[in-house]
């Protein structure tokens, strides 16, 4: 089941949160409880992957995209990820999902995502998502001007460039 009490909360907390440009880092802090973990008993791979949606919602929300996107009726699609898992979260730890948009591409806009416990770096994720709107993908230059933020364009790291084009050489 999808965490709709979480996303509540992370989404009223974002709109008395202070503003965020788009260098910022997002910091939520959790807990792992039952419905998060699977049967040895840490949290599931895939609930990490929904719970990492919500600092991304809190990233949109600080910045002004989430607001923007409203008034255009446009939404947000994940078109892929790269996940590594490290260590364990486990039921009832604490830990924090550090959320930053690391650029775009102008098509796509690429997140890291990291979950630690204390300074442990428990897990990490690339996610490649877009805008999308009725007639498809929005280019993240138009996403990007209607912000007022047409200027932001930070070199995408190495590391992210090699999985693109790693991921642009798979089968279909």
């Amino acid at each position: 089941m999808y965490p709709y009490f979480r996303l509540l909360r992370v989404l009223s907390r974002a709109r008395l949160g202070r503003r965020l440009d788009f260098d910022s880092v997002s910091t939520l802090t959790f807990r792992a409880w039952p419905g998060d973990i699977d049967v040895f008993p840490e949290m599931n791979n895939g609930r990490q992957l929904t719970v990492m949606d919500l600092g991304r919602f809190d990233l949109g929300v600080r910045t002004g995209l989430m607001s923007l996107a409203h008034r255009r009726k446009w939404g947000f699609a994940v078109a892929g990820a790269s996940v590594r898992y490290r260590k364990r979260i486990h039921l009832f730890k604490r830990f924090t999902l550090q959320s930053r948009l690391l650029g775009h591409d102008g098509r796509w806009f690429y997140f890291l995502q990291e979950y630690r416990c204390r300074s442990t770096l428990c897990s990490s994720a690339l996610i490649r998502a877009g805008v999308t709107s009725k007639k498809g993908l929005v280019p993240t230059v138009e996403v990007l001007q209607a912000m007022g933020s047409e200027d932001w364009n930070p070199l995408l790291p190495d590391w992210v460039k090699a999985w693109i084009e790693a991921d642009e050489m798979r089968p279909e």
